[in-house]
């Protein structure tokens, strides 16, 4: 299996691709949709699963998604018309950092996708691009909780802690006006998600000649999460507005 499949198999209990519960993803969203009647852009938005959510919600919502996977986006064309939102989703099969749009957007999702521009500043400054005046932002980000073992460094590079990931999106222009940490709980449950769906898929598949891979993968991600990052790596979701326009 390729990257892309062993992905889809690991999420298949958690479409949210990232350590956040459902009640956290609503609030994140009421925050950065304060009048239900927006303009969203999600870039990187994998199955669209935020983008469908919020649509779900809010009869008066439009809607765009940017991602590379035909597969995710084929998932989330097909997830829209059964909640009956497709009219109001377009979605683009491109690499997001190439986007453009004739319109601004009054919220810009990024939420675990920042590597597809580089780091945390480099979508700070894609997102400035779409936002239309007032308009705000709700990116996703990795940081350090505590310091890093090696492997935990190898595993996801150059990370900051907390504090200073806060103080480097201030001192770029933003003030955030809400934020969410994920919660042990979260990070937790995220992670036994994943490596146990991919491991029960490879034990409900036992004839698949792809099951002694994704069996390797969900033991190996699994061992380096408990022996290499789980004591130090957190997540946190920040609500941004623009400090000046």
């Amino acid at each position: 299996m390729n990257r892309e499949q062993i992905s889809e198999l690991a999420h298949a209990d958690h479409p949210i691709k990232s350590p956040l519960d459902d009640d956290s993803v609503s609030r994140l969203l009421a925050h950065g949709l304060p009048r239900g009647d927006e303009r969203v852009l999600d870039l990187g938005c994998g199955t669209a699963e935020w983008l469908l959510r919020a649509l779900a919600n809010r009869p008066h919502l439009h809607a765009e998604g940017v991602d590379v996977s035909e597969v995710a986006l084929t998932q989330a064309r097909q997830a829209a018309r059964a909640l009956g939102v497709d009219e109001r989703l377009v979605l683009h099969q491109r690499e997001a950092a190439n986007f453009v749009s004739s319109e601004p957007f009054d919220l810009v999702l990024s939420v675990g996708a920042t590597h597809a521009f580089g780091g945390l500043l480099p979508t700070l400054t894609a997102a400035r691009e779409h936002l239309a005046p007032g308009g705000r932002v709700l990116i996703g980000e990795s940081f350090w909780e505590r310091p890093p073992s090696p492997e935990a460094i190898e595993a996801f590079g150059d990370l900051a802690d907390l504090a200073s990931t806060v103080d480097r999106v201030v001192a770029d222009g933003w003030t955030p006006v809400h934020g969410h940490v994920s919660t042990r709980a979260e990070l937790d449950a995220y992670e036994w998600a994943c490596w146990g769906s991919l491991a029960s898929w490879a034990l409900d598949h036992p004839a698949d000649p792809a099951a002694p891979q994704v069996l390797a993968t969900a033991n190996a991600q699994r061992s380096q999460w408990l022996h290499g990052y789980r004591d130090s790596f957190g997540f946190v979701c920040l609500v941004l507005r623009r400090t000046s326009q």
